[in-house]
Parts: C-alpha cells; structure tokens; sequence
C-alpha cells in the first residue's frame, strides 16, 4: 500500500495510507544502509510504499520526488537536510519587527524553492504592530517581490477578521510554510485551521526572537486536496547542491539577462565588463536589495539571517 509521510521524529514515521488510516512506522533496514548524504532520506510529504503485519508497519520504498525544498544540514557537515518533499508551493511568512526578517533570508529562501521551480508567496504577517511608515516599506517589499513573480499578502494573523485570501492561495495545494521562530506560523495556521490547535509562544522582549513552538516538520491533512506542512523555526538558510555559476539561474529577472553578458553563461555578474546584470541594476531594472543578496551568496559574505 502508498501512504504519504506526515511527520518523521527521527526513527518514526506518522504515514497516510491511500485507506485515510495514519500509520506509525519504521524504516526496513536496508532502507537505513543506503548511502545518502541527506539528514533525513525519508521526508515529510515523500510518497512510500508500505508493509503492514498486524499492528506493525514498514516503510519498504521511497517513491521518486516530484521536487524538494533542502537546506544545509546544521548537524551534519557536507550533508543537507530536506524540510520536505513533493510540495506545489512554498508560503514564506515574514514580519518587519517582532523578529525582523531580512531580505537576504528572504532571498536565500526564495532562491531554494526557484532551484526546483516550485512556487514562492510571501505572507507578510504582523500588520496591526507596524506605524504608517513601517506598512508603506512592506508596501515596497510587495512591489519588489510581486515584480519578480513572487505572490504576496499582507495581513495580522492576530488581528484580521478575514484571512480568506491566504486560505485560498492553499487551496488544493500541497504548502510548506516556512519563517524565522516568532513569525506567527502557528498563529495564522490556528486562524485558518481552528482544528489544527498549534502551540503558539510569544516573542520575547528582551531578545526580539521567537521561541521554537514546532520542533519537527509536520503536514496536515486539510481535505482531500489540501495539505500544509508546519516547520520549525529557521534562524538562518544555508544553500545547498548549488554552485556560485548557477546561483543566477535562480534569480528569474537575472536569467533572462545572464546571456546578454560579455561573457555569457560563464559571468558571475560581480566585476566583470560587459555585464548585462549589472547593467539592468544601474538603470533600476533589477531592486539593488536583490543584486546584494545575490553577491553575498555567491561570495558567501551573507550571515544567512
């Protein structure tokens, strides 16, 4: 029988069956000895084929991926770990203060999900905390990213009576929710989802950073098309499987730039002449918060936060 894994503690698997009967689950040995260098072979959402004796369940096989968001493994040296597997967009939340999330985390994460061509929204959350001047730079941050192909909203988890339109962006989807501990992922998912009853912390005041709340990646079953997987707090986005040549591949306004180079695909777009990125830059064709994110992660001067 497939089921669909729903949430993994390290060597237990919560798995959906195609009879909407959860399963817990280990994994057959052999599965266990393949050489991978990832944290975590099985992941929340990955398709498996499962062997039920009795009361007992095994996952014997992992489907191919569809696709797969990952970030460097912040245990394991060289390895990655994937948040999860086979989702149809990735819904980032962000906030201004409370804790502040930057546009290079944003970037970096964006650049993740672009990799594999999967979807980006960006739920800028916290709205009622935020001064006139504070909504017209998140105002300006929509416009930015809604250029580039990024959907956008802007909302308070807390405070909106309606939330209709982030309940329609995961509408017959399957949505990996990501952010900075503090965010509000709980807090919206609660608003949304009243059934779902995530723990929710509050940011302290001292530090302005969230607490973890959600400790393990873990997906919810909304109804038969609909699906949202909860993540840990992320304090930073490390890139991974990705090369400083192809970094730009993964920023859609410089793709479609990269070949008018001087130097073609084999440009870094950092000081090289003849540079049609850098080009569009000076003439405001491409935000100069952007080209900064990009020259940090291919120099690796970016702190990642």
């Amino acid at each position: 029988m497939e089921g669909r894994v729903m949430k993994s503690t390290g060597s237990w698997y919560e798995v959906l069956g195609e009879d909407r009967q959860v399963y817990l689950c280990r994994l057959q040995g052999k599965l266990r000895l393949e050489e991978v260098k990832e944290s975590n072979p099985v992941a929340v959402g990955d398709v498996v084929e499962l062997i039920i004796d009795n009361k007992d369940a095994s996952i014997t096989e992992v489907k191919p991926r569809d696709n797969h968001i990952l970030r460097q493994s912040v245990k394991k040296t060289g390895h990655t770990h994937v948040l999860a597997a086979n989702v149809d967009q990735v819904l980032l939340i962000a906030t201004l203060k409370h804790p502040r999330t930057s546009t290079g985390f944003i970037d970096r994460f964006l650049v993740s999900a672009e990799a594999f061509r999967i979807a980006q929204v960006i739920v800028f959350n916290k709205k009622d905390l935020l001064s006139e001047e504070e909504r017209n730079e998140v105002d300006q941050l929509q416009n930015l990213y809604s250029a580039v192909g990024v959907a956008t909203e802007f909302i308070s988890a807390k405070a909106d009576e309606s939330l209709e339109s982030v309940r329609e962006l995961l509408r017959n989807k399957t949505t990996l929710i990501a952010g900075h501990s503090g965010v509000g992922k709980s807090t919206l998912l609660n608003r949304l989802f009243p059934h779902l009853k995530q723990a929710v912390r509050e940011v302290s005041d001292a530090t302005q950073k969230g607490t973890h709340t959600t400790t393990f990646a873990e997906m919810f079953h909304i109804d038969s098309k609909t699906f949202v997987i909860d993540t840990p707090g992320v304090k930073e986005w490390g890139l991974s499987e990705m090369t400083s040549q192809e970094i730009s591949d993964y920023f859609p306004e410089m793709r479609e730039l990269r070949l008018d180079c001087k130097f073609g695909s084999r440009c870094l777009h950092l000081t090289e002449p003849g540079c049609a990125v850098r080009q569009a830059v000076e003439d405001g064709r491409i935000y100069l918060s952007r080209y900064d994110s990009y020259v940090n992660m291919v120099t690796g001067k970016d702190n990642r936060k």
